[in-house]
């Protein structure tokens, strides 16, 4: 992922560096546990553990003469061990048991980030939501003006999407949590379990129960499948401030650093909603990752390497943009400038004509059939929406027996709030 997408800490978990330490990681536990087996010499187990180097210079450079990366790492390493030590390294081993217990390390720490993330994410929501847990505004569908709500509901609907979205998010990191050392095509031909299971405890991995050359792609799959999902939620938020943030709306905007931020090169009145478009623009990446990790799971026989080449650029760029992602979003979320006073102000763009369903049930409870009801509401509704005249003046003149201040009355909409925060209070706790 380009630098302007990236943090520091997950570049640094996808950093060659940090590639090849996970590689020697899984060299040394597999030296190790020979050892404890009683196959590998303890004395050349510990040398191994003591010398064991390299440079990634040195490993690109004799990648130019084997044309295999697993190979030449193993070159340099044996060789900077040096002695008889050094042939134990990479003992029974392929190079597939390498990669993919390697990878599920490095997937293990970038999933840490990804739910840090995700839950600074959701508790940025939860609090702005019951900040403005009572804050009355206009809900919309389609678009158009319906009933009202208050903006805190609307904040609580994308916390506990977010909350589903850690718990998604969990539950596929830990699904990859997993290694295989069982050799060429999965046999243990060459590697005993005894040593897998060493080396799985070392370091704080599952095995595969049954794999073939590789750790089944379902898996990966699964984990980009449910940050394209966890890029989708924040996208969602994303278009919802985009639009209350267009001039004629102007309910909520991005937070702007005025005196010092610029929103046009040739313009500078305009406060544009960036973050929130760059949000909405960078989940799509990751649902074409999404779709090129479906397409790694179905592999010929026990393996082919049609999956590696797109791996290793859909892995570290959909974890590392998603946690840009979460950063983002999460800013936006805590920095969000609400104004009140347009919310109200807003609610009365269709001159109380919002109020067409509870004066349609007042009509109905009065006895009056529901089509002829429906009727009357509708009527009235589109003069006050088309003339603004107030829907209250014409509701009352068409059925004078209503109780209009029971009909338009804005606590109605807030009287099951509770009930709704009250679920939004077990996911904070």
């Amino acid at each position: 992922m380009i630098e302007r997408y990236s943090r520091p800490v997950m570049t640094e978990i996808w950093s060659e560096d940090s590639k090849l330490d996970s590689w020697l990681s899984v060299e040394l536990a597999a030296t190790d546990a020979w050892a404890a087996e009683g196959v590998v010499p303890a004395e050349d187990a510990a040398a191994c553990r003591e010398k064991a180097s390299f440079t990634v210079a040195a490993v690109h450079e004799r990648e130019q003469v084997t044309d295999h990366d697993v190979a030449a790492f193993v070159d340099v390493v044996s060789e900077s061990v040096g002695g008889d030590a050094g042939r134990w390294i990479h003992y029974g081993l392929t190079s597939s048991d390498v990669l993919d217990t390697a990878l599920a390390v490095r997937l293990g720490a970038a999933g840490e980030v990804l739910l840090e993330g995700a839950l600074a994410y959701r508790d940025a929501l939860v609090e702005r939501a019951f900040e403005y847990r009572d804050a009355l505004c206009v809900g919309r569908t389609h678009g158009v003006h319906a009933e009202p709500t208050t903006f805190g509901l609307r904040l609580a609907g994308f916390a506990m999407e977010a909350d589903r979205n850690v718990n998604r998010l969990r539950e596929a990191v830990d699904a990859c949590r997993v290694g295989k050392l069982s050799g060429a095509v999965g046999t243990y031909a060459s590697i005993p379990p005894a040593v897998e299971q060493r080396v799985m405890e070392e370091l704080g991995l599952s095995r595969e129960d049954v794999a073939t050359q590789v750790v089944p792609r379902d898996r990966h799959a699964n984990l980009l499948s449910v940050i394209a999902l966890a890029g989708a939620g924040i996208e969602r938020f994303a278009t919802e401030i985009r639009h209350l943030q267009r001039t004629e709306v102007r309910e909520a905007e991005e937070p702007f650093a005025t005196g010092d931020q610029k929103g046009s090169s040739a313009m500078p009145h305009k406060r544009n909603p960036i973050r929130s478009e760059r949000l909405t623009g960078l989940a799509r990446l990751l649902r074409g990752y999404a779709q090129a990790g479906l397409e790694n799971v179905a592999l010929w026989h026990e393996r082919d390497i049609s999956h590696s080449g797109a791996e290793r650029v859909i892995l570290p760029d959909a974890t590392t943009l998603l946690d840009y992602m979460q950063s983002l979003a999460t800013s936006l979320a805590a920095g969000l400038v609400v104004d009140t006073d347009r919310l109200r102000s807003n609610l009365d763009a269709t001159s109380g004509a919002l109020f067409s369903q509870r004066a349609l049930t007042a009509l109905v409870e009065s006895g009056m059939e529901r089509d002829e009801a429906y009727r009357t509401v509708q009527a009235a509704a589109q003069e006050a929406f088309d003339t603004g005249t107030q829907f209250r003046d014409l509701i009352g003149t068409a059925a004078p027996d209503l109780d209009l201040d029971q009909v338009f009355d804005y606590d109605a909409y807030l009287e099951h709030l509770p009930t709704v925060f009250e679920r939004l209070e077990a996911v904070r706790a």
